[in-house]
């Protein structure tokens, strides 16, 4: 989920899936809307009285030790958040109730909203109900398979129940990374070599790298189908719409085809809010991340997934008036950067990579940086096009039209650079 940080709230697209998920080892999943420890983010109200005995229930019937023996008024919930994608709650037992065994004290309940239930193609008139329906399960179903795959293999939070409503996941206290720490060098290794292992990973889904410009066309049709009446948002819509968005769209394809890039299992919306950093890990030097929020995640071009991360380094979400971010393009990570991201991803990726010679190495090296740059360049297209749909469907307080402009503005000042 492209997540954007606005004093604690995250934004998603409409279409969004909710998929979330962690990628490492004895950690939890944290929806993106939780930015901080627990004591930041457990809002005081409680649910509601049925939400409540369900969720008792849940825990009972899924979870053991401990929990099999409270009694429905000693059962502690709080409200961690509420939205259309999900319903978050955390479920805890009682301060005075000892523990049987390795039973979790405390673990994140998760609700599917109104937006699982939807298909991403929900503002297609030509599709059925009946249609929808059956797009959005299948959107369900998807997402779990992936989440118990990742659970299985360790490269994910603990599973401890599957319903037709939700799950029980596991839950560890993290934060998100700052976008000034993206860059700060014992980090910048680990989430290289995070994301090395990433793209390693077999997952059993559709390998056809259909995901990035399938999405991009989806994106164009509903922007070619908006309409703005906001002044502001007029003017940059009708500037953008001078570009010639589609054919530029076009240039951009024909560019990438001729850009060789493996396919390879891609998290697809690499940034600072989805890079956590664990509690009681900051100090160490390894296993202090974590990814989360896969809901983008699909088999895709490398280029695509580095550049994303990349440019991330360029806008920081933390700002806190209007438009809610800052650009500064001079942030973009230096050739000397690249080239040792570059170092660390072929040394754990390329068989063999430590036998050739320095030539060798510079030319995989260099290679990658034509290509990454290039992918770039469809960073700034894909996340232009989501903020303009978003500028017109999201309610949450963030300068959406402002943040397309941003990138569209960074697609051809790269451009311009690359000389393309």
């Amino acid at each position: 989920m492209k997540t954007k940080f606005i004093n604690g709230v995250s934004s998603s697209p409409s279409m969004s899936l909710g998929l979330t998920l962690l990628v490492n080892e004895n950690v939890l999943q944290v929806q993106p809307d939780i930015v901080n420890d627990c004591k930041d983010i457990i809002r005081p109200d409680e649910p509601d009285q049925q939400t409540k005995h369900k969720a008792y229930l849940w825990c009972k019937e899924f979870l053991h030790g401990a929990w099999k023996s409270i009694d429905e008024d000693d059962f502690q919930i709080s409200v961690i958040r509420g939205g259309l994608s999900n319903k978050l709650f955390l479920c805890a037992l009682p301060e005075k109730q000892p523990s049987f065994g390795d039973e979790p004290r405390n673990v994140l309940l998760r609700l599917y909203g109104e937006i699982l239930q939807m298909s991403c193609n929900k503002r297609d008139s030509r599709k059925s109900n009946t249609e929808n329906h059956f797009q959005g399960a299948d959107a369900m179903v998807l997402e779990s398979v992936m989440f118990a795959i990742l659970a299985e293999r360790e490269l994910g939070p603990k599973l401890y129940g599957i319903f037709p409503q939700g799950r029980l996941e596991q839950f560890v206290p993290s934060r998100k990374l700052s976008t000034d720490e993206l860059s700060v060098p014992g980090i910048f290794d680990e989430i290289a070599e995070t994301i090395t292992r990433f793209h390693g990973m077999r997952m059993p889904f559709n390998k056809e790298p259909k995901w990035l410009f399938g999405t991009m066309e989806k994106y164009m049709d509903q922007v070619l189908q908006l309409t703005f009446t906001r002044e502001h948002h007029l003017r940059n819509f009708s500037r953008l719409l001078s570009f010639n968005l589609p054919q530029e769209m076009d240039s951009l394809k024909c560019l990438l085809e001729s850009t060789p890039s493996p396919v390879v299992f891609c998290h697809n919306d690499l940034q600072e809010g989805n890079i956590l950093l664990l509690s009681g890990r900051e100090n160490t030097d390894r296993q202090r991340l974590m990814l989360i929020d896969f809901e983008y995640s699909s088999y895709n071009y490398r280029g695509f997934d580095i550049a994303n991360f990349f440019c991330e380094w360029i806008y920081d979400y933390t700002y806190d008036k209007f438009p809610f971010f800052i650009t500064n393009t001079k942030n973009y990570p230096t050739k000397a950067q690249q080239m040792h991201f570059f170092q660390s991803y072929l040394w754990e990726s390329h068989a063999g990579f430590e036998h050739l010679s320095e030539e060798e190495q510079l030319k995989l090296k260099e290679d990658m940086l034509v290509e990454v740059n290039r992918f770039a360049l469809a960073s700034h297209f894909f996340w232009g096009l989501w903020s303009v749909i978003q500028a017109k469907i999201s309610t949450i307080e963030f300068g959406y039209m402002e943040y397309a402009m941003a990138r569209f503005d960074a697609y051809f000042e790269l451009k311009k650079k690359l000389r393309v």
